[in-house]
């Protein structure tokens, strides 16, 4: 019982979490700042939502 929480607590952190991996596997120059909203702010489905369109929105350079 207690391998099955470990896995189900894993997989959960692992998913809330994916707007982070998205962005730092992307090498994004704000994957500090995706991070921070992911992390103080993703506890809402608002929050989890923008952070994970930012993740994925093409860097613009000027």
């Amino acid at each position: 019982m207690r391998l099955l929480f470990a896995i189900i607590l894993t997989l959960l952190s692992l998913f809330y979490f994916l707007p982070f991996a998205i962005a730092f596997n992307k090498r994004r120059a704000n994957s500090g700042a995706i991070f921070a909203l992911n992390l103080f702010l993703g506890w809402s489905l608002i929050g989890w939502v923008i952070a994970l369109v930012w993740a994925m929105k093409d860097e613009q350079v000027l």
